[in-house]
């Protein structure tokens, strides 16, 4: 490792940290160490980072902004690349967005509704990147990410990197191609916006960033949404329905304020948290006869 690090630092590629803390690089301020973390300068130190890596056979992992991730205590094997700086670019092309996958989702939806530019409002407030939204088929409101996106350009575990359209993806509920059946990673995105009313856009947008404001506990490091939805029913009301509201393991607790959300109530290990997980999925099996499945990514060793 310390080979690869030296190669990394010889090349530029930006900056590398070793044994870095994941809790930084994280919404839930949860995580061990990463062996070695990097964060690309450019697509094209992305590429040279990738080359390094390959040819260490290291494994690697990608995050962006950290939110809709819980990591393990013991942190992460070997490098974790951050989509950030460098690699958040963005341009307007006629009625495409053409946006970098470390570019933050609530940045880009705020300067395109001033534009007068719609689409995107379904996604004000939802933290991260375009890159993670894209992996995720992020959505609120009745919309999400594969209404919304031409292509993606993609980085796959070999190092090789392709184009896929909306289709190839396979969009359905949170879910893409890039978790489980062809592991990637979204450099950048082409997204599909059409004029409309600026003031009713807005408008609407604000609505929208309220409504999470007065509904969901951002105020409190947490990672999003920590169950899908088990339409037609809903894991918040499921979860409130058993009575589990406040309830804490360590420092880990289900918000008072959203039952599908758990926030770090000080000093939350990950262990707290996804021993509250199976606490909350065995109580609503048993209460409500669903089986809930976690949304939140939950990555590094075990």
């Amino acid at each position: 490792m310390e080979q690869l690090v030296k190669e990394l630092k010889e090349q530029e590629v930006g900056k590398v940290l070793s044994n870095e803390p994941l809790a930084n690089h994280t919404t839930m301020k949860i995580g061990g160490p990463a062996d070695v973390l990097v964060e690309p300068k450019s697509l094209e130190k992305l590429q040279e980072t990738m080359k390094i890596i390959n040819s260490h056979n290291v494994k690697w992992t990608a995050i962006g902004r950290g939110s809709n991730l819980l990591v393990s205590d013991l942190g992460i094997e070997g490098v974790v690349i951050k989509l950030g700086a460098g690699m958040d670019h963005m341009e307007l092309k006629g009625s495409e967005v053409h946006v970098g996958g470390g570019y933050s989702l609530i940045k880009l939806v705020t300067i395109i509704s001033k534009k007068g530019l719609s689409n995107l409002e379904f996604a004000a407030g939802i933290p991260g990147t375009v890159g993670g939204a894209v992996y995720m088929n992020a959505g609120a409101h009745g919309s999400d990410m594969s209404k919304v996106l031409k292509k993606a350009h993609i980085l796959f575990e070999d190092g090789k990197m392709e184009w896929l359209t909306a289709e190839q993806l396979k969009f359905s509920y949170r879910t893409s191609i890039l978790q489980k059946e062809r592991p990637g990673i979204c450099l950048e995105a082409v997204l599909n916006v059409g004029e409309g009313n600026r003031e009713e856009i807005v408008a609407l947008l604000q609505k929208n960033k309220d409504y999470r404001r007065d509904t969901q506990p951002f105020n409190y490091p947490c990672a999003g949404s920590i169950f899908r939805n088990p339409l037609p029913n809903y894991a918040g009301q499921l979860i409130e329905k058993a009575g589990l509201k406040g309830y804490k393991i360590g420092g880990a607790k289900v918000s008072d304020m959203h039952a599908n959300f758990i926030v770090n109530d000080g000093g939350a290990k990950a262990q707290d948290v996804l021993d509250l997980i199976e606490f909350i999925k065995k109580t609503v099996l048993e209460e409500n006869g669903v089986q809930l499945e976690t949304e939140v990514e939950i990555i590094g060793r075990k």
